[in-house]
C-alpha cells in the first residue's frame, strides 16, 4: 500500500497474498495498526500530498488526483480532518523544508500510534519464529504493554 498509494485499494488482492480472507485481513490490520486499511491508505495519500503541496507548484486539484483521490471535495475534507487545515491553507503556511528527507518524513507523517510505541514491531518479531500471528497473541502483548 505504501508503494502504490495512488492506486485503488484492493483488500481482496492483499489478503490473497497473505493467504487469509479479506475480512480477517481487515480485522488483523486494524488490530495491528489501529486503523482500517482504507484509513491507513488515506493517511498515506495525505502524507504524500503534504509533500507535494510544500515542494511543488502543482495545483491542489493536480495534487489531489496525483495521490489517488477521485474527488477534490473528498480530498479536501480528508486532508482537513487529518492535518487540521485545508490543502490551500497548508500550502500557504508551509514552504519547502530544508532538512534531510528521512528526518522530514519522521516528523511530518500523520500517525495514530504514539511515537516510540514498539508494540506492533514486537508483535511481528515474535511471529517470525514460526506460526501465524493471532489476535490473542497481539492482545496479550497489548495487555503486557498496558501494565508497564
Amino acid at each position: 500500500m505504501d508503494r502504490a498509494y495512488a492506486e485503488p485499494l484492493d483488500v481482496r488482492a492483499i489478503a490473497a497474498v497473505a493467504h487469509i480472507s479479506p475480512a480477517h485481513f481487515s480485522r488483523c490490520f486494524r488490530t495491528v495498526f489501529g486503523e482500517t486499511p482504507h484509513r491507513y491508505l488515506q493517511r498515506r495519500r495525505v502524507e504524500r500530498s503534504m509533500f507535494l503541496l510544500r515542494e511543488t507548484d502543482h495545483s491542489v486539484t493536480d495534487v489531489c488526483f496525483d495521490v489517488g483521490f477521485n474527488s477534490l471535495g473528498t480530498f479536501s475534507r480528508t486532508f482537513r480532518k487529518i492535518v487540521g487545515e485545508t490543502p490551500s491553507g497548508y500550502r500557504s503556511g508551509h514552504g519547502p523544508i530544508v532538512v534531510p528527507n528521512c528526518v522530514q518524513m519522521a516528523n511530518t507523517r500523520p500517525r495514530t500510534p504514539p511515537p516510540g510505541d514498539d508494540t506492533i514491531e514486537r508483535f511481528w518479531r515474535s511471529h517470525r519464529r514460526g506460526g501465524s500471528p493471532s489476535l490473542t497473541t497481539f492482545q496479550s502483548l497489548l495487555a503486557e504493554e498496558n501494565t508497564r
